[in-house]
């Protein structure tokens, strides 16, 4: 290659090289929104205040605190909710969130495992609801169906 030629490309690639510096730049920024779920996921957003009036007395009615082991988090089980007698209400919230499923929503641990095995439930220690027609079962169920996957 001649010495003009050499020169030419060296051009050429500085000029490339400025052409994709917006490129590089704009790749560094943040991203504007939350990066979706891995493996494509979605998550359920649940209305707090819903849980609030119609969720969180069934619990407590039921016995679905952290009360002696049922609850309390740590090696027995996946839901950890707070004790009565120091209720928190947000914790408990994002827990209870945490055992809805987007689909198939009636399948979500939340109806499940307090619910009989004859009648639809999974296994579970404690068995307040012996069928689906319980009212306060369907309180939970329509606060899981009511729920938006994003």
């Amino acid at each position: 290659m001649t010495p003009r030629g050499t020169k030419m490309l060296r051009r050429v690639a500085a000029g490339l090289m400025l052409l994709s510096l917006p490129a590089v730049v704009q790749g560094c920024n943040s991203p504007t929104s939350p990066a979706k779920p891995a493996g494509g996921g979605t998550r359920m957003v649940m209305d707090y205040d819903s849980y609030v009036a119609n969720v969180a007395p069934v619990l407590h009615a039921k016995g679905c605190d952290a009360e002696g082991d049922c609850h309390g988090g740590g090696i027995r089980g996946s839901l950890e909710l707070s004790p009565a007698s120091a209720k928190n209400l947000s914790f408990d919230f994002e827990q209870i969130v945490l055992q809805v499923r987007p689909a198939p929503r009636d399948s979500s641990p939340l109806l499940t495992e307090p619910l009989a095995i004859d009648a639809g439930g999974t296994p579970h220690g404690f068995k307040p609801f012996t069928s689906t027609s319980d009212p306060d079962w369907q309180a939970l169920r329509q606060w899981v169906r009511a729920g938006v996957q994003r």
